[in-house]
């Protein structure tokens, strides 16, 4: 079985939770019996065409721009696919993409969707744009033959909203890398950073406003601390809210840019506190990451949150700045406690990954 994959920036290591989710699924879904290509954007990857751990990655021509880039892309993208690649299944992420389910059906192309989030929250979108992402979302229940969703409640929603179609929405929610569970020692900090294990509370992910890093940054400051705040990550498209942020930089207040690797693991493992204010998520994949890394984490109270099932000191109102700054000035008298290896089990890349291809070639030799 040959599968196109589409609606993503591109692997390896490009930043973003949709991304993140492809580098772990398909490496470990690749066997001699699924072909897999990777389509992504052309800013983010080299033109030549590549690998990465058995799966083709091929860029395709994309403009860089935070409201035409994703549409324009996956348009190109599924015809791209249909011309020089002939897939058996194309393999949608996210409901953007997902409005050009019906295209890639009416091509002969069966389709897949991963339903990462309702996108239509998102701050940065107008009213106009929330009824096209929504739109897409329908697009993708009606016309997808299966569709997979990371958050649980989600889930729920869309089979209770979509009942004759309930039968192909499935549940398959990110997971949580092992690889961050063995201890990083101390030394494996960014040196530049000047940070102490224990010292300092990270936060990480894109500098777009549903992530609500402002909010975190007013009651950091509002706190009464000794701890640094290090916001890990960067952002694609500068505009006057990540220049903004970035301006609230002081001594105390750090940005440390995109990590990877050692440095992320290890930023995350000697945190005193994880700290997600996010408005919007699908399933929150940094969460995820800072749980297997065994640090204790707090996150905004939004429904995909609240689908982890953390302990209810874990949580704090979204927005609410002077709880958030409470819970920070009496971080050893919270609960927060989570059992890793309980949550190693639920969300765990192998199983999902499993999942995925199961459902998928449930597919061969069904109607296109």
């Amino acid at each position: 079985m040959n599968i196109v994959v589409i609606g993503l920036r591109g692997i390896p290591d490009v930043m973003g939770g949709i991304e993140s989710h492809c580098q772990n699924i398909y490496p470990r879904m690749k066997s001699d019996d699924l072909d897999i290509t990777v389509i992504g954007r052309s800013p983010y990857l080299s033109k030549k065409a590549c690998e990465y751990e058995g799966v083709k990655v091929r860029s395709v021509w994309a403009v860089r721009n935070k409201f035409l880039e994703t549409f324009l892309h996956t348009f190109i993208a599924i015809f791209y696919a249909r011309l020089f690649l002939k897939p058996d299944v194309i393999h949608l992420h996210a409901i953007g993409p997902a409005l050009f389910t019906p295209l890639a059906r009416l091509l002969g192309m069966k389709v897949v969707v991963t339903h990462h989030g309702a996108d239509y929250d998102r701050q940065k979108w107008n009213s106009f744009a929330k009824s096209i992402l929504k739109f897409g979302e329908k697009m993708g229940v009606v016309f997808s033959q299966k569709m997979f969703v990371v958050g649980k409640s989600l889930t729920a929603r869309l089979q209770e909203q979509y009942p004759k179609h309930a039968h192909k929405i499935n549940y398959v929610p990110n997971g949580m890398l092992p690889s961050f569970t063995g201890r990083s020692p101390e030394s494996d900090l960014p040196a530049q950073l000047n940070l102490t294990s224990s010292g300092y509370i990270v936060t990480v992910g894109r500098l777009v406003p549903e992530k609500g890093f402002h909010n975190l940054v007013n009651a950091y400051k509002k706190a009464n601390t000794q701890l640094k705040l290090v916001i890990v990550g960067n952002t694609d498209h500068e505009d006057e809210y990540s220049t903004s942020l970035k301006a609230m930089a002081s001594e105390n207040i750090i940005f440390a840019g995109r990590r990877s690797g050692s440095e992320l693991k290890a930023l995350y493992q000697h945190a005193k506190v994880f700290v997600l204010p996010s408005y919007h998520e699908g399933l929150p994949i940094v969460a995820l990451e800072a749980i297997s890394s065994g640090t204790d984490v707090l996150l905004s109270d939004i429904i995909p949150n609240l689908d982890i099932e953390a302990p209810a000191d874990t949580y704090f109102e979204v927005g609410n700045e002077a709880m958030l700054t409470s819970k920070l000035n009496n971080l050893d008298a919270l609960n927060l406690y989570i059992d890793r290896e309980r949550f190693l089990t639920q969300f765990d890349w192998d199983q999902i990954a499993l999942y995925t291809k199961k459902y998928i070639q449930s597919l061969d030799g069904s109607d296109k």
